[in-house]
């Protein structure tokens, strides 16, 4: 399977990442409940918009909330359907989209975190040996505002989507599948005044009037693959990690 389901747990998991939460309590939130001055992103395809709503029917003034709404490329969007079909078709009939992403929401929140705590050692088996050692040496040229900036909260994840899909052979006859997941998260950490290019500044209001809390969007790639063949442990691993200007 493609997929490894705690079924008592409310999201699923990827196999090879089932150890990401043993010991955290993740509860995604797809909204930040506060006051905004936004900005659409660049490359998310659709836009950001302030919504009011009421918590209840009393007499309490409305908060408001992000929401991100996608437009994706319509040629990338049926492409990647037909690469849905074929992996549920030829590789794993369990497949599903929706589960995928969930799992890898909780693998880029726990990686994430990993990268900005620089715990290259406790990335062995859920990212590729080759990337963690470019990763280290990458990581050890940032300033420490950068590396908080690596970190993505579960409530500060705007919008997910899959990106590109790959299914290829290698000369000795592995199948392999990857994914592409594109995040885009929100930071408070202190970033230069020049914004980082692929980032955009929110004015949060954090308190009450005047107090207001500076936040970047910032943008995430990470990469999946899977090898198909016969008798390998069916587990997904991290090939690929870029985060805005920050880590390519």
């Amino acid at each position: 399977m493609a997929l490894f389901i705690l079924r008592s747990c409310r999201l699923p998991l990827l196999r090879g990442f089932s150890r990401i939460t043993k010991h955290e309590n993740v509860c995604p939130k797809w909204c930040i409940k506060s006051h905004l001055s936004v900005l659409p992103p660049d490359g998310i395809g659709g836009a950001v918009g302030v919504q009011a709503y009421s918590s209840d029917r009393g007499n309490h003034k409305p908060h408001q909330k992000v929401v991100v709404v996608g437009i994706p490329n319509p040629f990338i969007w049926i492409r990647t359907r037909v690469y849905y079909f074929l992996i549920r078709t030829y590789f794993d009939s369990e497949f599903n989209i929706g589960e995928f992403t969930e799992g890898a929401k909780q693998a880029f929140f726990h990686v994430s975190k990993l990268l900005s705590q620089c715990q290259f050692a406790a990335l062995e088996g859920l990212v590729a040996s080759d990337l963690i050692g470019k990763l280290e040496e990458k990581c050890s040229l940032l300033p420490p505002s950068h590396k908080m900036a690596l970190s993505a909260l579960p409530d500060e994840l705007m919008y997910t989507t899959p990106g590109d899909v790959g299914i290829y052979y290698d000369d000795k006859g592995r199948r392999f599948v990857s994914i592409l997941m594109r995040f885009w998260y929100l930071t408070s950490a202190h970033l230069p005044d020049e914004p980082v290019e692929g980032t955009r500044i929110f004015q949060v209001a954090i308190g009450g009037e005047g107090e207001a809390e500076s936040k970047r969007l910032l943008t995430a790639n990470y990469e999946f693959q899977r090898e198909f063949t016969k008798g390998v442990v069916p587990d997904w691993t991290i090939t690929r990690i870029e985060h805005s200007k920050i880590l390519d």
